[in-house]
């Protein structure tokens, strides 16, 4: 089995210059984050455009989209395991550029829900396809580096996103939005055709045969550190979406400054891209669970102080912004090590296991994210409580996996 805190010495590295590998990996992860977030100021008028006078059923457009990004996962793992990371990448961004447009000139809220369902299960591919490819050239503490740097990078799209949709709303109307995703996706799309190589060795190719494609998830669900950090991974994923399908109405109706919202979504964005920074500077030192526990133990208690801040009334604005911040970050720390160490065992099957942890970790967080988003009641509480709780079951997942010993390898 393999030690998943140190870097196996015959990987081969990344197959093109190291600064454009990051990039490339942060942009494909990055445009997932564009579908989502770009939107959430978008949600209002798509609401009147379109007839949906319910403001929490405005939710879905977020809901459908990370539910086929999950969803799909199944499909896309083994075909990236049978046809190699690039060519599934190229057939997949080309499939969102129409998915994108497809939603730009949707007539209805049905359509609209149906093109963001096939959107979030194009663009899929991007995520299985990104790990597999970190996977096949670094492992253990050196993918963390990779992946928290490339994290940092990918992190400039939420900050920018609302900003994004925001600036798309002055000059056109929420059907540019999507316009703009579709363009980004095509541009990507010839970035990955002229550079990327394949980083699958033909050898390592793995058929489409139901029998195989069982073993792969058999070893997935058994193996303790995939199942233990995949399960704590899906939960504060779950209070990420809680997060996204609740913060426009936060921002609207509990402290009605519209105007806001991307600032306050730019600032807890920063705060995860400082810390994904931190954790691809120190990580190689003090390892991955050391700063993936302490991180969720962090999380739990900051969030544990919003939230009696808001129970007795005294949250603010600013409260709100810092302490989410601060929530974030912890965020951030935590689940870019958990995919590190839910993979660590993971090598051989690579693209399989990639899928299926991400099938588990964004199915289900979708669903507890709209729990969350759902409890909306005109306050923060709901919001906050769910980070505090998945914050404690987390961490409680994470002691069943390591037996009890925490922050150590």
């Amino acid at each position: 089995m393999e030690n998943p805190d140190h870097p196996t010495p015959d990987l081969p590295g990344a197959p093109i210059g190291f600064v454009e590998f990051v990039a490339l990996v942060a942009a494909l992860m990055a445009l997932g984050a564009l579908g989502t977030d770009a939107m959430l100021p978008a949600l209002p008028a798509i609401g009147e455009a379109l007839g949906v006078a319910d403001e929490n059923s405005r939710q879905f457009v977020v809901s459908a989209f990370l539910g086929g990004f999950g969803v799909a996962h199944l499909v896309h793992g083994p075909l990236v395991d049978r046809f190699g990371r690039r060519r599934v990448l190229l057939w997949a961004i080309a499939g969102y550029v129409v998915a994108s447009s497809a939603a730009a000139v949707a007539g209805s809220f049905t359509l609209l829900i149906a093109a963001r369902l096939a959107g979030g299960a194009t663009v899929a591919a991007t995520r299985i396809a990104t790990i597999a490819l970190v996977r096949d050239c670094y492992h253990g503490r050196a993918m963390a580096r990779v992946m928290s740097i490339a994290f940092m990078v990918f992190m400039i799209v939420p900050i920018l996103a609302p900003s994004v949709g925001q600036l798309v709303l002055l000059f056109g109307n929420w059907r540019a939005i999507f316009w703009v995703m579709a363009g980004s996706a095509a541009a990507l799309l010839v970035w990955v055709a002229i550079r990327l190589p394949e980083t699958l060795r033909p050898e390592a190719a793995l058929p489409i045969a139901p029998g195989r494609i069982v073993a792969g998830w058999r070893l997935t669900l058994t193996d303790r550190q995939s199942v233990g950090y995949t399960a704590a991974a899906t939960l504060l994923t779950g209070a990420l979406y809680g997060y996204l399908n609740s913060i426009q109405q936060i921002m609207f109706d509990v402290y009605h400054r519209p105007a806001l919202l991307a600032a306050v979504f730019a600032g807890t964005a920063a705060t995860m891209a400082a810390a994904n920074l931190l954790n691809a500077r120190f990580v190689m030192r003090l390892g991955t669970r050391r700063i993936a526990h302490g991180a969720v133990v962090v999380l739990a208690i900051v969030s544990g102080f919003h939230l009696l801040l808001a129970e007795t009334g005294r949250d603010s604005l600013i409260a709100f912004g810092v302490l989410q911040a601060l929530t974030m970050a912890c965020f951030g720390l935590a689940t870019s090590n958990f995919s590190a160490m839910a993979m660590a065992n993971m090598g051989a099957i690579a693209g399989t296991a990639s899928s299926v942890q991400g099938f588990i970790s964004i199915t289900a967080g979708v669903l507890i994210g709209a729990v969350i988003g759902q409890a909306f009641d005109g306050t923060t509480v709901p919001m906050i409580a769910g980070f505090m709780v998945v914050g404690i079951l987390s961490l409680g997942a994470i002691a069943l996996t390591e037996r009890g010993r925490l922050f150590g390898a």
